[in-house]
Parts: C-alpha cells; sequence; structure tokens
C-alpha cells in the first residue's frame, strides 16, 4: 500500500503519446478528435457494482500493480489518464460492468512486469483514435453520462464512431482538489473498419 501511495503522488505523471488532429465548438461544447498511439496496457474488468464503486475498485488495483505489485517488486511511475469502458443502460445510466485500463510506462512497454493481482490483465491496444470533451471537478457516473450525451448531439449522425459503448476518463489523482481534468471519448470508427475499443484484443 506504502508503495501504491508513494508511487502515486512523488512520480512524474507521463501522459499517453497522442496527436490532437482537429478541434470542434457547437454551440457551448468544444471537441477534439485525437489519435493514440499503439501500447500495453495494464486493464481490469469490475462487475456486478455501480459504476462509482466499480470504476474505483478498479483504479486502486491498477495504482497497486503500477507501485509494486507485480513481480518484480517495481513502481513502474505514473500514466495518465485512467480510462474507464462503459455501456450505456436503458435506464440512462450505465450498465454495472467497467473496464479500467490505464497505460504501462514507457521504460516498461517492451519489458512489462507480471500483475501479482490475477484481476490485472496486460493487453496490447493498437492504435485507435477518439471524439473527445473535456470538463472539470470531481467525475461522478451522473456527469461522465451528462457530457457524453452532450458530445452524442455535437457529432450528430454524420460522424463515424461505436455508438453502444464510450470510455469515461480521467487524469487527476483523488488528492488533486482543483484544476481536476475528465473527460468522454467516443471511438472512431476508421475507415468501414470495425470498431476496435481499446481493450477488446
Amino acid at each position: 500500500m506504502f508503495g501504491m501511495i508513494r508511487n502515486s503522488l512523488f512520480s512524474q505523471i507521463e501522459h499517453r503519446p497522442s496527436q490532437t488532429l482537429s478541434s470542434e465548438t457547437k454551440g457551448e461544447l468544444s471537441y477534439e478528435e485525437r489519435r493514440y498511439e499503439p501500447g500495453n496496457y495494464a486493464s481490469v474488468t469490475i462487475s456486478g457494482k455501480p459504476f462509482d464503486e466499480g470504476s474505483g475498485e478498479g483504479a486502486v488495483k491498477l495504482l497497486k500493480y503500477l507501485g509494486g505489485s507485480n513481480e518484480g517488486g517495481l513502481q513502474l511511475g505514473m500514466t495518465a489518464p485512467v480510462s474507464m469502458g462503459v455501456r450505456p443502460s436503458e435506464e440512462g445510466g450505465l450498465q454495472p460492468i467497467v473496464e479500467v485500463q490505464v497505460r504501462i510506462p514507457a521504460q516498461f512497454q517492451e519489458n512489462v512486469p507480471k500483475p501479482t493481482d490475477e484481476s490485472v490483465e496486460i493487453k496490447r491496444v493498437e492504435a485507435f483514435t477518439v471524439y473527445s470533451t473535456q470538463f472539470g471537478g470531481y467525475a461522478k457516473e451522473a456527469h461522465y453520462v451528462e457530457y457524453a450525451g452532450k458530445l452524442r448531439e455535437a457529432l450528430g449522425e454524420t460522424k463515424r464512431y461505436q455508438r453502444g459503448a464510450y470510455q469515461c476518463v480521467g487524469y487527476d489523482p483523488p488528492l488533486k482538489p482543483v484544476g481536476r481534468r475528465n473527460e468522454v471519448w467516443f471511438l472512431k470508427q476508421e475507415d468501414g473498419a470495425p470498431v476496435a475499443r481499446p481493450g477488446s484484443q
């Protein structure tokens, strides 16, 4: 536990390699099209729990892995953002299953330490493109659902993206009180090919 806390508080945060392809504003909502490079990710799936509880549990498991709960006992450093793959429910919220992912830091991409927690998997994620919108504060399920609706409306019917699922994204540790960054990502469908969801390989 101490290793997880020290790793999360004192490590330099490394951001996922990406390129912003375009930016647009519709009404009061701004969004970007952004391309992410391929890489290895630590991933955990939590089911049977509400989003806020399940996503928090998954994030803690990944922080423990990065902080030393791996076969080498290594503190890997921190990367951002943490992404949470979700599916909308018919009631308007989110289904009680969430896949939480964090990219392995660049230093360990070629030789990824094996997790000691069997629920944590290492997955290869190929390059992907997202439509992304940003908002602040401490994000809960209701906030992600709200901004997913706003982004869906802004994208309209002409943009091609995966409509049955999206990513809830957070960049900051829980102890950061101000200037927090959260995003919703819709995964773009490329050139008529099936959508490749991060973590689905």
